[in-house]
């Protein structure tokens, strides 16, 4: 009786033996793969990583305020600037968010080369800089704002989806270099986020949406605007969805209007609501209409129900804008 009743025992004893050997040899693997990952991080950052193209250099200029605005955008891209480290485990994915508070997810990272040309285009995601839009759409936008300021064209700015608040910086920054104190720059956003896209307006859109990844708190966008010394009563937050906020803003008239929000919905609310705002020579710039067809065509489908006919012009592969004639 008693070997019967011991061998059951034995074999339950083997496989439980088995069982916990066999998930402390993942572990094991796992960290052995987690240490010999950042020692080869740590390793290869001590080598410098040669740019494939050299680097843009900054105007050669006596206006001050010139190259205060150039710094600026070199800083705010992070161009040339930015740390070769990203975290590897996304802390906002569902596994992310189990993992991270035990191993600290930005401990863990991986080498991220810096590319000038992705930079310069803005076709990176960068993982420390106010702003994604890449040198050529900053300079558009400088462009754009010195043009109203000096043509007199009245008129707030706004961004419509500001992300961490970049190109917002910047406009303040140019008011700022102009001495302009009669502006005001409105930086409209979730700050949740991409709203959850009704698929039955535009299908694609539904896999856009990210369900959080591009949400970045107004606590945080402000610090940004303090770390620049830009923060004061010429910047407004409009907090919340577009189709809540934007209807009542309290705006009475746009020189420059500046739409980076993705989703169908969400740019046809931001003309929707705000263009008839934007005054006679102002601009209107669509960041996401080369890269994004549910922008495209709202702004396509907007334009041809009001009868808009302004010259549409290309920034870089996906920032376009015109200048509102009548």
């Amino acid at each position: 009786m008693n070997e019967k009743k011991t061998k059951p025992r034995s074999r339950k004893l083997k496989i439980v033996l088995c069982v916990v050997l066999g998930i402390w040899s993942i572990i094991t693997l796992l960290g052995v793969a987690v240490v010999f990952e950042a020692l080869k991080t740590e390793w290869v950052a001590l080598t410098p990583i040669p740019p494939k193209e050299p680097l843009r250099q900054l105007k050669n200029t006596d206006n001050a305020e010139e190259m205060y605005l150039e710094l600026l955008k070199i800083v705010l891209t992070r161009y040339g600037l930015d740390s070769s480290y990203k975290p590897l485990i996304n802390p906002k994915a569902w596994l992310g968010g189990i993992v991270s508070p035990w191993i600290g997810y930005r401990r863990i990272v991986q080498l991220e080369q810096f590319d000038p040309r992705l930079r310069e285009h803005g076709r990176d995601w960068p993982p420390n800089a106010e702003t994604m839009i890449g040198l050529r759409r900053l300079d558009s936008l400088q462009d754009c704002v010195t043009d109203v300021i000096r043509r007199d064209v009245p008129g707030d700015l706004i961004e419509c989806g500001a992300w961490r608040g970049g190109a917002c910086i910047f406009m303040r920054a140019i008011l700022k270099a102009f001495e302009d104190t009669s502006r005001k720059v409105w930086v409209a956003d979730s700050f949740e986020g991409i709203p959850k896209p009704d698929p039955t307006i535009d299908p694609q859109d539904a896999r856009l949406w990210a369900g959080g990844e591009l949400a970045v708190s107004v606590e945080e966008t402000k610090q940004n605007f303090k770390n620049y010394g830009l923060l004061d009563e010429q910047v407004r937050f409009l907090k919340g969805f577009f189709i809540d906020t934007l209807p009542d803003a309290p705006i009475e008239s746009l020189s420059v209007l500046r739409v980076d929000c993705d989703l169908y919905e969400s740019v046809m609310q931001s003309l929707e609501y705000l263009y008839p705002k934007v005054s006679v020579g102002g601009y209107v710039i669509i960041d996401d209409y080369g890269a994004l067809p549910p922008a495209k065509r709202a702004v396509e489908d907007y334009r041809k129900s009001n009868g808009i006919t302004e010259e549409i012009v290309r920034i870089d592969w996906t920032g376009v804008y015109w200048i509102k004639e009548r």
